[in-house]
């Protein structure tokens, strides 16, 4: 089947917008061009519209197996579609947890039937995320799994973190990391600053994040391995991965737009729809988030979606779970509040959502060019919208974004050629 996208508007290579069409066949982008002059088995007008190299998510977290009530594969991946990934990597927080060759093949099985976007699923590093037995990564690796993570809990001994990091590099696989030093949480639900000091609540230091990174920068160092750190939070965190790409060492890093966008102080009562971890962290960790994006010490953006179920996350911040969604509301809060105010350019924020996560993981995946997989994004510029959480296609409704005026919607999601999200048919 060949499908043409006429009047769409794709940015240059030096940022100018340039009207193009676009001729998409067997899942591939065939020809583009300022004219084709093709009969197509189906047109779609883009009504000068930005089409966008579908984006990449490389942190979400799926809940099925085992917790199908906060999300499951099929409206995880709708939410996706509609937030205009057309790539996203699941998190292994599941039950049974991914961490032998059956349990892949089993989630690999229910991915293929059920996905509406591309889902590349990660393994855990330890058994049953326990820290306690190592998974058998070179097995694991040949499955077919994206990378490996404990994500939810650090790792809490060097020597389990460098014996993963060795074996992981053998097989050419990163270790992806949540680093959070177990032995100075100290119980905490929020960051332990003015605000938690102000609720009465008990606070994690900034110091269980920075102190682990500096110890697995080292161990990969060590071991000649990838290492990736999920959702960086603090300035000190960003001080020390500079320091060790500076030092050659290949680490990697994500932020997520809630930490780029929120700080403690937006945290005014006990809502657990403000409750994430790592936390919402002071003004000085947000301006040196972006001051990190900008200058390549942070490599992109990830949402780190994680859907709870209503009942509990009315629970308050001592007795919810840690988490909120991100997928359908990531593009349009990035580029009203980054983009609209000139903190970055659009080509920037596409990067940091399109090509550098697949740079950074050797995918092949985030640029529109001949010959590519046709995984496309149209976003609408001058659309604007309330962000209203009952319209969520994820089950998850858990946002501190309720209500939130933006603008720059994504209106279709193609993957791999074939339809995933067409706004006009969800309205």
């Amino acid at each position: 089947m060949k499908l043409l996208l006429k009047n769409a508007k794709k940015l240059s290579s030096t940022s100018e917008l340039k009207t193009v069409e676009v001729l998409i066949e067997n899942n591939t982008i065939m020809e583009i061009g300022e004219t084709l002059n093709i009969v197509a088995d189906q047109t779609i007008d883009c009504e000068e519209n930005l089409l966008l190299p579908g984006f990449i998510d490389v942190h979400i977290h799926l809940r099925e197996p085992g917790g199908e009530n906060k999300e499951t594969i099929k409206t995880g991946t709708k939410a996706a579609a509609r937030g205009g990934f057309t790539t996203v990597c699941a998190m292994p927080n599941t039950n049974p947890v991914p961490d032998n060759e059956e349990a892949v093949r089993s989630l690999l099985k229910k991915i293929e039937a059920d996905a509406e976007v591309r889902v590349l699923p990660y393994a855990a590093i330890t058994k049953g995320l326990q820290g306690k037995e190592l998974t058998d990564i070179s097995k694991l690796a040949e499955e077919g799994i994206f990378a490996f993570t404990d994500d939810g809990v650090g790792i809490q001994t060097a020597d389990y973190m460098l014996q993963a990091m060795k074996q992981a590099a053998a097989c050419g696989k990163p270790i992806v990391a949540h680093c959070e030093d177990n032995s100075i949480v100290y119980g905490g639900v929020m960051h332990d600053g003015e605000v938690s000091e102000k609720l009465g609540l008990p606070g994690i230091p900034s110091l269980s994040e920075s102190v682990q990174i500096a110890r697995d920068v080292l161990l990969a160092e060590a071991a000649g391995c990838h290492y990736h750190v999920c959702h960086v939070s603090t300035k000190e965190s960003v001080r020390v991965i500079r320091d060790a790409k500076k030092a050659g060492i290949h680490v990697t890093a994500e932020v997520t737009p809630h930490h780029l966008l929120l700080d403690e102080t937006a945290v005014l009562e006990d809502d657990a729809n403000y409750k994430m971890n790592p936390p919402l962290r002071a003004a000085a960790d947000r301006e040196a988030l972006l001051e990190g994006l900008l200058d390549g010490t942070i490599d992109f953006i990830a949402t780190d979606h994680a859907p709870h179920a209503a009942d509990e996350k009315e629970k308050g911040f001592q007795g919810a779970p840690f988490g909120i969604v991100g997928l359908e509301t990531a593009f349009p809060l990035l580029y009203t509040h980054l983009v609209h105010t000139g903190k970055c350019s659009l080509a920037q924020l596409v990067n940091w959502l399109t090509a550098k996560p697949a740079s950074v993981f050797n995918l092949p995946y985030g640029h529109i060019a001949e010959g590519a997989s046709a995984d496309l994004t149209l976003v609408d510029l001058e659309k604007q919208q309330e962000i209203d959480k009952a319209t969520f296609l994820s089950k998850g409704k858990n946002t501190p974004f309720h209500k939130w005026s933006v603008q720059g919607i994504p209106v279709l999601t193609i993957v791999e050629g074939n339809i995933a999200y067409k706004e006009d048919e969800h309205e």
